[in-house]
């Protein structure tokens, strides 16, 4: 079964308390929890809670959270890529992809987002599908963070490393559009070679970039 969903939870000490991260959580749970105030770098907080009950309610969808209590300071989600995306073309059903991670800035640097990766990956049936992410730079926090556009990246692909994610090549051209955006992928170890192959030709358009 393709889109089986395991529960895994952890606890992270920060200087602030302690955090249950958790998930894949299911759509009733996750509305019944609150949604910090700083969580507005996609929607405000009200519409991306809603957001995120709807794509639990997926057949792939998951998301896992950081909370404190019964407020939710960070989540990450996967769903299949957005059918305008050359990644949904293939309408391949073992390809999803890590829409959105988030964590309010009170929690930024406790590694919060790391550990999101982390437990997301404590489920063996993502061993079943190639993960991917899209990291385009005008969607990161560069006024929040002070860093620059290349030390962003470097914290970002540290964090996505942590989940298995690695760079990958692609002529897709909103990514090729600057140096620091990027591809970056993770393939299950069950992931049969046929898949692997139809995600190769997303990732190329013109053959000679092979």
């Amino acid at each position: 079964m393709l889109h089986k969903k395991t529960y895994n939870a952890m606890e992270l000490k920060t200087q602030h308390g302690t955090l249950i991260i958790e998930g894949p959580i299911p759509s009733e749970k996750l509305a019944s929890y609150e949604f910090h105030e700083d969580l507005t770098s996609f929607r405000v907080p009200e519409q991306q809670k809603k957001a995120l009950v709807e794509i639990a309610k997926l057949p792939e969808g998951r998301i896992i959270v950081a909370r404190d209590q019964h407020m939710i300071v960070g989540y990450v989600t996967y769903l299949y890529p957005d059918p305008l995306e050359r990644w949904s073309e293939g309408k391949m059903e073992n390809l999803i992809e890590l829409g959105a991670i988030e964590v309010i800035p009170k929690y930024r640097g406790k590694s919060v987002g790391k550990n999101l990766l982390t437990v997301s990956m404590m489920d063996d049936a993502m061993n079943d599908y190639i993960i991917i992410t899209t990291e385009y730079y005008w969607h990161w926090d560069l006024k929040g963070t002070g860093l620059n556009v290349w030390e962003y990246r470097k914290v970002m692909e540290k964090m996505m490393n942590s989940g298995g994610l690695i760079w990958f090549a692609t002529d897709d051209p909103e990514i090729s559009s600057h140096p620091a955006n990027c591809l970056m992928v993770r393939i299950g170890s069950r992931v049969d070679p046929d898949s692997i192959q139809q995600f190769d030709r997303l990732r190329f358009r013109h053959r000679f970039m092979y």
